[in-house]
């Protein structure tokens, strides 16, 4: 790994061939990216034990974790439309907090993703098996893996041409169902009954296992939207970048009120929460309630398109925290370098070697290595949100009236709404480690991180003794202020 420089590295001159990051992701693709980010798998079939567990109060639970949801990606618009950077949010705690908090944070979101891959590559691995069972399992996953790395590799344009297609896939199967649910419930779908508010009212009432079960529904959702600030890390990426994120940030809400509380509002409305189907798989249930032949099939496509765009968002996302790292120093130098078309293939190259790794071990050591590698990803999502909203408010902190003027983006009622999100994010750690379930998983994260911090303030406090001695000055290097649009 590199010394550590006293100042960040400009991206763009890492490579030293002069190559730029291709600025080819167009509008749509950034719009369909923004979407695609908090529509994954966990909403088709995670939602089935959100539900079972708060029964239709869980619409509670998501629009609790929704509203964080906003205020972090409103926070982080703010940021990444006075600045847009590839790194995104590391980049920013890298400004804000310090070197340290840049180079843990980046390290920690790539290892996520990394993570990610492994679960999503097997998970997608396990569809296609079904449909042709000739074909071991774990070569499926080979393909997949090698698929959506030459999407990522081939150019960026290539990336979100395929995210692209794949969001479209998952935004009209959720308008379609949407649509039909409406009219279920409306009493104009033929052969199904309206059913009024008795799924809502009966079994137990809307909170059938009481409000601590809602609060209990939040931990298990929360994680569901995780993926939304990828759009913000593709914006760099794009000819207008300013705009891509503005639009990405202001369409957040709608996309969680529409995608996640409409649909889900469509479950427990016209089926009992407690019904087996519902637990095993909602949207299913609710296909097969409508008389839709093949609901089952139609789902699996859906899924497998999901974790398709999980797995290529997932690698690219990866790979651009990694270049980001490697053209601050954080990482190996050589990560940092671009082809010609623009695309940092040693970084999606060195997050792909890792995903095969963690597929490999999904296999010989589902139970052990692998379950143990997944825990200590468990927490991230709350640790990545918690470190934006840090970095805005100290960001924002050091800005003049006249900056804070220029900004084309703005975090509502600021401060006060910062100081809520901390507060929620804080309480939701503090959650996962009261329940027993989610307890293992957040002290496995915490260790990780609490490596991770340890090597990066170590290491950085190495670099500034060393400047300091050379340029005989106790003072630590500032962070970089925040420029304004």
């Amino acid at each position: 790994m590199a010394s550590a420089p006293t100042t960040e590295t400009d991206a763009r001159q890492a490579d030293p061939g002069g190559n730029q990051l291709a600025k080819s992701l167009k509008p749509r693709h950034l719009s369909m990216i923004a979407i695609a980010g908090v529509i994954g798998a966990g909403l088709f079939i995670g939602s089935g034990a959100a539900i079972r567990e708060a029964g239709p109060g869980i619409l509670l639970a998501y629009a609790a974790a929704g509203f964080i949801v906003i205020l972090v990606m409103r926070m982080l618009g703010e940021m990444a439309a006075a600045n847009p950077a590839t790194g995104s949010f590391s980049t920013y705690a890298d400004r804000a907090l310090g070197r340290w908090a840049g180079f843990s944070i980046g390290w920690l979101y790539a290892w996520f993703w990394i993570i990610v891959l492994g679960i999503e590559a097997t998970a997608g691995a396990a569809i296609v098996h079904r449909w042709i069972p000739g074909v071991d399992q774990w070569v499926w996953a080979l393909v997949l893996m090698v698929l959506l790395t030459l999407t990522n590799v081939v150019s960026v344009k290539s990336f979100g041409e395929f995210e692209f297609w794949f969001a479209s896939i998952k935004v009209a199967a959720i308008i379609v169902f949407l649509l039909l649910g409406v009219a279920a419930i409306l009493g104009f779908m033929p052969g199904v009954d309206a059913p009024g508010l008795s799924n809502l009212t009966g079994h137990g009432g809307f909170f059938p296992n009481g409000s601590g079960a809602v609060l209990g529904g939040v931990l298990v959702v929360v994680f569901s939207f995780f993926g939304a600030e990828i759009a913000t890390i593709a914006a760099g990426e794009s000819a207008h970048p300013v705009d891509a994120v503005k639009k990405a940030v202001r369409s957040t809400v709608w996309r969680i009120l529409i995608f996640y509380i409409g649909s889900i509002a469509i479950v427990v409305t016209l089926l009992p929460w407690d019904s087996a189907s519902v637990a095993k798989s909602p949207y299913v249930a609710v296909i097969e309630l409508f008389g839709i032949p093949g609901a089952g099939t139609i789902m699996d496509v859906i899924v497998l398109t999901s974790v398709l765009s999980c797995l290529n968002s997932g690698l690219y996302t990866a790979s651009r925290m990694l270049f980001t790292l490697s053209a601050r120093g954080d990482a190996p130098r050589g990560w940092s370098k671009i082809s010609r078309r623009g695309v940092p293939r040693s970084a999606v190259l060195a997050s792909t070697i890792v995903g095969f790794v963690t597929v490999g071990l999904n296999y010989i050591a589902p139970d052990t290595v692998f379950l143990f590698l997944v825990n200590t990803s468990g927490a991230i999502a709350l640790f990545v949100w918690l470190v934006i909203a840090t970095s805005q408010l100290v960001l924002r902190r050091r800005m003049d009236k006249a900056e804070v003027e220029k900004l084309s983006l703005r975090m509502w009622a600021f401060p006060y709404l910062t100081w809520f999100a901390i507060a929620s994010i804080v309480a939701l750690l503090v959650g996962m480690m009261v329940l027993e379930k989610t307890r293992e998983s957040l002290l496995l994260s915490l260790l990780l991180a609490v490596v991770v911090v340890g090597f990066g303030v170590w290491r950085y406090r190495r670099g500034n003794a060393a400047n300091a001695l050379r340029t005989e000055l106790t003072l630590a290097e500032e962070p970089h202020p925040i420029h304004t649009a």
